[in-house]
């Protein structure tokens, strides 16, 4: 069931398999990891029939989107079905005995190299072909199980032990449908985990489930419509299609309409992987750069478990390690204009933090009016937190604070980055640039002559760094 994406589908597979291996391992990489020790994916159909102790995730998924038939068309026009997802694997390492026997352990040392017992995963693909856009479908489908052995041999050539690979076999049952609603076709799409069978324990269930599971649909004679921003004559059709653990979006080049992707996770129309992006990293929900920085933090010794938990790990302790300081520049992302079509400018290669990207914009000399007072960089204020947006804030109030920049964000709001006076790393905070933000509301401007008299005078305990 393994094999490469249907003619036509290649662009949108670097987003279908950054939605396949979302939250496939998390940092630190390493199996010892407890947050590593169970499956936190996105898309997982767990075996219907499973205990309640199994802790096993809904068998089903279903979405539904729209599609316009050209009025010239000669046939109601058709869509190919994709089904995606990753087969759990067993990775067992077996150490052989000096009898000859062998026994199970969590890690055998080969040459010096660890290798770990650890749960992998396969990639696979169910083609369900073309489904005419009429009527309704049912397919049941069989993904095979399978067992690899792999030898361990020595530096002197001795064998140690082997790998042994496990997979349970799989059983998916997907339907469509074909409704007309208000001169536009509704294609309903729902995909079972059909596993036969009680299923007991939580290590049982993920082995007989699909994870990551997702779909990949493909029009010929039709084109699909966007459910997040329908034409107006199709706004009715689409707030009736129901989603359920599955969104469809329009994938592809932005303008193409003839691809969606129906996600676990909720995207956004045609999505893109960011140009600055490296590779993949499985957790969207971070950012590139922190992530890489953290990967660089880890010892050599948490790096080579990493390495040996899984190749995929491997290749971005790899990545991360072979990353030059301008490619780890890079990483900051672009500056993008919410006000043009394609989001972007050119900053003519200034990077997006340097102010030189925007004339408009400089932080260092913009200011902002409190109070009848104009505060810019320098000027010294009180905070009077409001939103009680951070527990921190209860510790600010009253506190005496330098402005380090005025700033806008591409809603048109205004924040302040301010250093603590009082704050002893004050210094650091402002040589790193790690600032506090506040709104100005928030702030209380002091005097030009604040402290002159030395009454008021903040007493700042800060210590130089140098």
């Amino acid at each position: 069931m393994t094999g490469t994406t249907p003619a036509g589908l290649d662009p949108v597979r670097e987003i279908a398999d950054a939605v396949l291996y979302e939250g496939y391992l998390l940092y630190p990489y390493r199996a010892s990891s407890h947050k590593n020790q169970s499956r936190w994916q996105f898309g997982v159909l767990g075996p219907p029939s499973a205990t309640p102790a199994s802790f096993a995730e809904d068998p089903g998924m279903a979405m539904q989107c729209l599609l316009s038939v050209p009025a010239d068309a000669p046939g109601p026009g058709e869509v190919t079905v994709l089904l995606r997802f990753l087969q759990h694997q067993v990775r067992q390492v077996l150490r052989r005995e000096a009898d000859g026997t062998e026994s199970a352990v969590a890690r055998l040392d080969v040459s010096g190299h660890p290798v770990l017992t650890w749960d992998e995963a396969v990639e696979c693909e169910v083609d369900l072909g073309a489904v005419p856009l009429t009527g309704a479908t049912d397919q049941v489908r069989t993904v095979p199980g399978g067992e690899e052995s792999e030898a361990l041999t020595g530096a002197d050539g001795t064998v140690v032990g082997r790998i042994a690979r496990l997979r349970d076999p799989l059983t998916v049952r997907v339907r469509t449908r074909v409704e007309e609603d208000d001169g536009f076709l509704r294609l309903s799409v729902s995909v079972d985990n059909e596993h036969p069978g009680a299923v007991t324990g939580k290590d049982a269930a993920i082995h007989a489930s699909f994870i990551g599971a997702h779909l990949l649909l493909r029009a010929r004679g039709a084109s699909f419509l966007s459910l997040r921003e329908p034409p107006p004559e199709a706004a009715a059709a689409a707030a009736r299609c129901a989603q359920r653990r599955c969104w469809p979006v329009l994938a592809g080049a932005k303008g193409s309409a003839d691809t969606v992707l129906g996600a676990p996770i909720i995207l956004y129309d045609h999505p893109e992987i960011a140009e600055q992006s490296g590779g993949a990293l499985f957790d969207s929900t971070e950012i590139d750069e922190i992530l890489t920085l953290r990967v660089m933090t880890m010892t050599e010794r948490e790096k080579a478990e990493a390495r040996a938990t899984d190749p995929r790990a491997r290749e971005i302790i790899d990545r991360c390690d072979a990353m030059a300081p301008g490619e780890l520049q890079q990483l900051h992302g672009l500056l993008r204009d919410p006000g043009r079509a394609d989001a972007a400018f050119d900053t003519g290669g200034a990077p997006w933090w340097d102010p030189a990207a925007d004339a408009s914009v400089s932080p260092d000399s913009d200011g902002v009016l409190i109070d009848g007072v104009t505060v810019t960089k320098g000027s010294l204020v009180r905070v009077t937190p409001r939103r009680r947006a951070d527990a921190q804030d209860l510790f600010f109030a009253g506190q005496v604070a330098r402005v380090t920049a005025v700033l806008s964000d591409v809603d048109g709001g205004t924040h302040v980055a301010l250093v603590l006076v009082d704050d002893p790393a004050a210094d650091l905070h402002d040589w790193y640039g790690r600032y506090f933000y506040f709104t100005p509301d928030e702030l209380e401007p002091l005097p030009a002559d604040f402290g002159g008299d030395g009454t008021d005078a903040p007493q700042s305990r800060k210590e130089n760094p140098s």
